[in-house]
C-alpha cells in the first residue's frame, strides 16, 4: 500500500468528530502537529515541484508556510528524523507523588536549617554580649571605692 500526501495529511488533521458541546475550549484554535513522515513527504513533494506556481500551490493546498519547509529541510539534512517530530508541550516529565513529597520535605528541611543557623548566630551574639556585660560589671565593682 502506497501512502499519498493526502493520506498523510488526513492522519495529521483527523482527531475524531468531536461536537462543539464536547470541547472545553471550542473557541481556541488547536495547534497543529505533524508526523515526521508527513514532514519528509512535504519536503520531498516541495523539492519535486518544478512547474511554475507548483510549490505555492502545494503550500496553499496543505495550509503550510515556506518557513515550515525550510525548517523541516534543515532537520532532514541534519539527519534528525526524530527532530522532525513535534516537540511535546507542557511539563517535560511528570513527577510521582513520592518525588513531590521528597522535594517538599527537602525544602522544609532547608528552611529549618537556615532558621537554625540564624538562631545559633543570635545565641552566639547573646553569649558574647553577656560575657562583655559581666566583664564590665566586674571592672565597675573593682574600680568602685570600698564602702565603709
Amino acid at each position: 500500500m502506497t501512502l499519498t500526501v493526502a493520506d498523510l495529511r488526513r492522519d495529521v488533521t483527523d482527531d475524531g468528530d468531536v461536537g462543539k458541546g464536547d470541547r472545553l475550549r471550542s473557541d481556541r484554535p488547536k495547534r497543529r502537529s505533524f508526523t515526521p513522515e508527513y514532514k519528509l513527504a512535504m519536503v520531498e513533494a516541495y523539492d519535486a515541484a518544478t512547474e511554475p506556481g507548483a510549490k505555492g500551490a502545494l503550500l496553499r493546498r496543505e495550509g503550510l508556510y515556506h518557513s515550515h519547509i525550510i525548517e523541516w529541510r534543515k532537520a532532514r539534512d541534519a539527519g534528525a528524523l526524530n527532530a522532525l517530530a513535534a516537540k511535546p508541550s507542557g511539563p517535560k516529565t511528570r513527577k510521582s507523588e513520592a518525588e513531590k513529597e521528597n522535594e517538599r520535605l527537602r525544602a522544609r528541611a532547608e528552611k529549618a536549617e537556615r532558621e537554625l543557623a540564624k538562631a545559633k548566630a543570635a545565641l552566639e551574639i547573646m553569649g558574647k554580649a553577656h560575657a562583655l556585660l559581666e566583664l564590665l560589671s566586674e571592672s565597675a565593682n573593682s574600680d568602685a571605692p570600698p564602702r565603709k
